[in-house]
């Protein structure tokens, strides 16, 4: 991992912005839950009557152990499911009275980074990163400035031609995360990313999401490693029993 993520200001992600997002809500939280509760078919809740309110700009690691809920409540966070019950609203938008055609314009708002990173084998280290930013038909030049930009950021400067199965696990996760900060979102949820790498790779991750945040982005890291939440002095959401609970943050 390059110094930049230890103490350096990160690359300016700005610039590239999303069509058809409105200007952000001054006003209200980033995140609202209200009651919320999630069932898959006709099983039992896995989530149940849920509340909290996540601030513009916030760090929170949703903690709990595997089959709480986490990855159903980035599912929630992230537009890939709705709950059964209750109101969810993100950048003071009700997600109940949104048009389905408003839907692709909030969920570019949002970066998810997956356990298991989902990157396209065919594509390049560049290619993979750059996908955001052509979905939205950002103009060339700007994508490959940004692009490499970032990925010098993240310290994978000379990987930008590679293929992701030459790539280590904390490579690859490390592509995933620049993949998912590449356009500017205001959220950036990632769920286990240490899950796949050693703690010392982990540390470096989370000091990247930790800089990332540092710039206005609001992050949100489901995580069962407690060993390395402590390190980092961020407020927590512990998930358990379908119901969540905040903890304050730990001296740092």
């Amino acid at each position: 991992m390059t110094a930049a993520v230890h103490g350096e200001a990160g690359p300016a992600l700005t610039g590239v912005e999303p069509a058809g997002v409105e200007p952000p809500s001054e006003a209200g939280p980033l995140v609202a839950f209200d009651d919320v509760s999630l069932r898959y078919g006709g099983g039992p809740e896995i989530l149940r009557n849920m509340s909290f309110r996540l601030a513009e700009g916030s760090f929170h690691f949703l903690i709990g152990p595997s089959g709480a809920g986490k990855s159903s409540l980035l599912n929630l966070l992230c537009l890939a499911m709705a709950p059964v019950s209750g109101r969810v609203a993100l950048f003071g938008h009700d997600l109940a009275t949104l048009r389905r055609s408003e839907l692709p314009a909030m969920r570019r708002r949002i970066g998810m980074v997956f356990q298991d990173f989902r990157l396209i084998e065919h594509l390049s280290v560049l290619d993979n990163v750059a996908l955001p930013l052509r979905l939205i038909r950002a103009p060339e030049n700007q994508v490959r400035v940004h692009v490499s930009e970032l990925l010098a950021w993240v310290g994978l400067a000379d990987h930008l031609h590679a293929l992701p199965a030459t790539l280590s696990g904390g490579q690859q996760q490390r592509v995933a995360i620049a993949r998912a900060v590449i356009a500017h979102p205001r959220l950036v949820l990632a769920d286990e990313p240490t899950g796949n790498v050693d703690d010392t790779v982990g540390t470096r991750l989370l000091f990247l999401l930790h800089e990332l945040n540092k710039q206005g982005t609001t992050v949100v890291v489901a995580t069962h490693n407690e060993g390395l939440v402590a390190r980092f002095p961020h407020p927590q959401l512990r998930i358990g029993g379908g119901t969540l609970r905040a903890v304050a943050a730990a001296a740092a």
